[in-house]
């Protein structure tokens, strides 16, 4: 029971973790879905199924944080570019600032375990 409770907090923790990435990537430039999951690799979230992602833009885009637009691709069928909105951009801003404070303490405390 406490392995599963633990596993769904994991689970919660790193949709959050990867909200605030997403919206770092997008901030910086639009990208579709399989570049998104490219970029995140990039940082060591090769990991990450895009059935995760996906459902993840899809709440983002329902939150107000970022917007889509569908534009063809030379390389095959349409892509779904995504992008941050203002909302987004000030959600980025506070993700930035509570995972400084976070990451410190976390930190901290891992010092003084070690």
């Amino acid at each position: 029971m406490v392995i599963i409770i633990a596993r769904e907090a994991s689970s919660q923790m790193l949709k959050g973790i990867l909200q605030g990435c997403l919206l770092i990537l997008l901030s910086q430039k639009e990208l579709y879905g399989y570049a998104i999951s490219q970029a995140l690799a990039q940082y060591g979230f090769a990991d990450i199924p895009k059935g995760t992602i996906y459902p993840l833009l899809l709440n983002m885009e329902k939150k107000g944080l970022i917007t889509s637009e569908r534009r063809a691709s030379a390389e095959g069928p349409m892509r779904k570019y995504y992008h941050t909105t203002s909302l987004g951009l000030q959600a980025k801003q506070i993700f930035i600032t509570d995972w400084g404070i976070l990451a410190n303490g976390v930190t901290a405390l891992l010092k003084q375990e070690g």
